[in-house]
């Protein structure tokens, strides 16, 4: 726990402030502590580096704390606060001060969009937003809230200038993202394997051709459930019935039933039909319904938030992020709160349901379970874009899209629709026009497109000879394709290898053991570690850094830090 020194640094802070009549913004201070405390390992004031406050500033912040962009000012004002009274106590040192001032320089016009991106929200923070919160004040949404000595929480867990309590249940009021929707066909086609919606035609069908009724209240009889269990092999029968009554495939008035009067099997309807009944079963499972869902209360209550969670996040979110968020959520001492195998049943519910689906630790909206939310969303009247495909657009589009965080599976689906729809010597011209002059990392998605493309792109690619930038990659792509290509000279060898390391750094980063691993297997040798510095690439210097980090033969790597020095007292950068 952190509370015990926080406590001792912010008394501490007060002191200093008063003494040489500095305001000191108590409460930011201390969520600047907090956080480092609980998600940073610090258990010291003098344990802060620049490090601790790009990582709170512009990682933890974002995901854990309610805040508007503007109040980045307020933090950041906080942090250099922060800075001057830890050098003025001697917590830390005067170079270590001038570093930690020097980041906090870069991070001041970065986070305000930090703050802003829905993308780096946590799942605490999202569902807190999605419920409501009113006003624009700064609430811890990672930590509980409230204790038996202080009932609305410490300052740094309670909105400022704001009521804690959650005033309308509406949707999240931070703006949807806009998401990539499968053709309508498609989802129709899904659709039809639904086990809900599918289940909920069998069972209504069954009850009409076997005269069975519901009960008074107009539920399902037990031994009719056990039946259709027995016959017919429905997982849920009762929930079943349930979504053919919300989603009007049959009307029941107290023991008596009747079927719609455009009652048929789901497998004969037209695609617009069968997706009006998924939208129905979609607002039914997410929007309350009266039974049981997954079995567990605790988490039926979470529908729809986990939902509009994995809707927001457009990606697989591991099962533990699930259970985290569940720990914040469900009532203290709930029995089943940190039972995984209650968390792994509910999901496979949802599963069986259609708008989830498991893959290995992590979970994922389906296909259709994004689209039957998207159009929740739109009819309960909130914006909800939705992304163009870029397979209808130019290459700038494409690429653009390739860049923006896709699934490498949908990546694969989008960069084969786009080349369907053009010939090879029209998509390589296109390609290569769009990444003119453009960083590194651009090209580099450009020219991976062009070398799936067969010999008749040749007359695209060769007039690329003549651009300084792509001439080294359009001599690959020749002698690759066993064409006639010029030989490329020392200098263009030099300069293809860093274009194609700096086109990995975003990849070192995200992964810095595979991208060493890689390195050992295949690094650049000394002797063109030590010439690179000569080459003029806007990323050398980044990418001698880069190999001084990452090569596993300590000496090679001392070599590219020297290059990485020298190309930068020539000037490139």
């Amino acid at each position: 726990m952190s509370i015990e020194w926080v406590n001792g640094a912010i008394e501490e802070i007060r002191a200093w402030g008063r003494s040489r009549d500095v305001a000191v913004d108590v409460d930011e201070v201390r969520l600047l502590c907090d956080y480092a405390s609980d998600y940073l390992d610090v258990s010291e004031l003098s344990d802060f580096t620049p490090g601790t406050l790009e990582q709170l500033l512009l990682d933890i912040y974002p995901r854990k704390v309610i805040a508007p962009p503007e109040s980045a000012a307020e933090t950041v004002a906080a942090a250099r606060t922060l800075v001057d009274f830890l050098l003025d106590t001697g917590e830390i040192g005067t170079k270590m001060a001038a570093r930690m001032r020097s980041k906090i320089d870069e991070i001041a016009p970065e986070m305000p969009a930090a703050l802003a991106d829905t993308s780096k929200f946590g799942m605490a923070k999202s569902i807190f937003g999605a419920m409501g919160a009113e006003g624009d004040g700064t609430l811890d949404a990672g930590a509980p809230h409230g204790s038996a000595d202080d009932p609305a929480g410490p300052p740094s867990q309670r909105l400022r200038g704001v009521t804690a309590d959650v005033g309308c249940q509406c949707p999240g009021c931070s703006p949807l993202p806009s998401v990539r929707l499968a053709p309508p066909q498609e989802v129709a086609r899904a659709v039809l394997g639904a086990g809900l919606l599918r289940d909920a035609h069998r069972v209504v069908a069954w009850m009409l051709e076997g005269g069975h009724a519901p009960t008074v209240r107009g539920g399902l009889r037990v031994r009719d459930a056990a039946r259709i269990i027995r016959e017919l092999g429905v997982a849920a029968p009762a929930l079943a019935f349930e979504l053919a009554v919300a989603v009007e495939l049959a009307h029941v008035s107290g023991a008596a039933m009747t079927a719609a009067a455009e009652f048929r099997p789901l497998a004969s309807r037209d695609d617009e039909e069968v997706l009006d009944l998924w939208a129905g079963t979609v607002a039914f499972l997410t929007g309350g319904p009266a039974t049981d869902v997954t079995g567990s209360a605790q988490f039926d209550r979470e529908l729809y938030a986990i939902h509009d969670l994995l809707y927001r996040s457009q990606a697989p979110l591991a099962l533990l992020a699930v259970r985290e968020h569940l720990d914040v959520t469900w009532a203290a001492g709930h029995p089943g709160g940190d039972d995984p195998g209650e968390l792994d049943a509910a999901l496979d519910v949802l599963a069986y349901c259609g708008t989830i689906e498991r893959l290995g630790d992590t979970v994922r909206l389906t296909p259709h379970g994004l689209w039957g939310l998207r159009e929740m969303f739109s009819r309960m009247g909130l914006p909800a874009p939705v992304t163009p495909d870029p397979a209808e657009g130019d290459a700038g589009g494409l690429i653009e899209s390739l860049l923006g965080g896709v699934t490498a599976e949908q990546a694969e689906l989008d960069i084969a629709s786009w080349l369907a729809r053009r010939s090879p010597a029209e998509a390589a011209r296109d390609l290569l026009t769009a990444v003119r002059g453009a960083a590194a990392v651009t090209r580099g998605v450009a020219v991976t497109i062009v070398d799936r493309l067969g010999p008749e792109a040749a007359p695209a690619v060769r007039p690329f000879l003549d651009d300084p930038e792509l001439r080294p990659h359009a001599v690959h792509w020749l002698g690759s394709h066993g064409l006639s290509a010029p030989v490329l000279t020392p200098d263009e060898v030099l300069w293809v290898s860093v274009d194609m390391l700096a086109l990995a750094m975003p990849g070192a980063d995200d992964d810095p053991e595979e991208f060493a691993e890689s390195l050992a297997a295949a690094g650049p040798p000394a002797h063109v570690v030590e010439e690179m510095w000569r080459v003029d690439h806007p990323d050398v210097a980044e990418v001698l850094d880069l190999l001084g980090r990452h090569l596993p033969d300590r000496n090679v790597a001392k070599a590219a830090r020297k290059a990485a020095f020298k190309a930068r007292s020539r000037g490139i950068h």
